[in-house]
């Protein structure tokens, strides 16, 4: 499965549109605002930011995402940059990022350059997974702690949303709120995929995949976290 369509499904899930949109609300943008998501995938967010009557504006760090996102929104305005790059100047009114900062090795310098790119009295809204936390319900234990340790292994800041408070005060950010929801992520290529991230990186054994795989039914809970600020 691609990362395009691995967006796609999580966009699908349900939940996930309540959950965009709870982001787009903590923005509390005024009519016409300009805001930014970073790290925007194929433009599902910006089409809906611009929806509601905002400016909106996609940055991501993948041509694919960008040449995608123009394809499925031609109207929309979408650029190549990463999140430590930005390739606009400032005055933004809103900055969003979701699923990203756990793919970030230096987080402090996003948020430095989204202080950059924030008007004075911009909002930020930070939204992500807790890959550490993922609940699973199976007869093996043991066995599952190893493969939510392997899939959290291959992340760069797996545990980075349960610390997005501390994490934006450090960066200056002023009346820092956090919420928490969970999700779900279930079907097997997803379930599968953590089997394999686990055999791959030595975790557990083939078989030890697939002895687990034959039980589960209910997919994974993921703890997600979502935190604003001022700048």
């Amino acid at each position: 499965m691609s990362m395009l369509q691995r967006l796609d499904a999580a966009d699908a899930l349900p939940g996930a549109a309540e959950l965009r949109a709870r982001t787009y609300d903590l923005l509390r943008l005024e009519p016409g605002a300009a805001v930014i998501d970073v790290g925007c995938g194929a433009g599902l967010a910006v089409s809906e930011l611009s929806a509601r009557g905002f400016r909106a504006v996609g940055a991501d760090l993948s041509t694919e995402m960008i040449d995608e996102a123009h394809r499925r929104w031609p109207e929309g305005d979408f650029l190549l940059g990463d999140a430590y790059a930005l390739p606009v100047d400032g005055g933004f009114a809103g900055y969003r990022a979701d699923k990203v900062f756990h793919e970030l090795a230096e987080p402090e310098l996003a948020l430095a350059e989204a202080r950059r790119v924030l008007a004075p009295g911009g909002r930020i809204v930070l939204s992500g997974p807790d890959w550490e936390g993922l609940m699973i319900d199976s007869s093996y234990p043991a066995l599952t702690r190893e493969i939510v340790r392997a899939r959290a292994s291959e992340v760069a800041a797996p545990r980075i949303a349960r610390g997005f408070r501390r994490l934006l005060d450090g960066c200056g950010f002023r009346d820092v709120e956090v919420e928490g929801v969970v999700g779900f992520l279930s079907g097997e290529p997803f379930l599968r995929g953590l089997v394999e991230v686990a055999v791959r990186v030595g975790a557990i054994s083939v078989a030890e995949g697939d002895l687990w795989l034959a039980e589960q039914v209910d997919g994974v809970a993921v703890p997600q976290f979502l935190a604003s600020g001022i700048v």
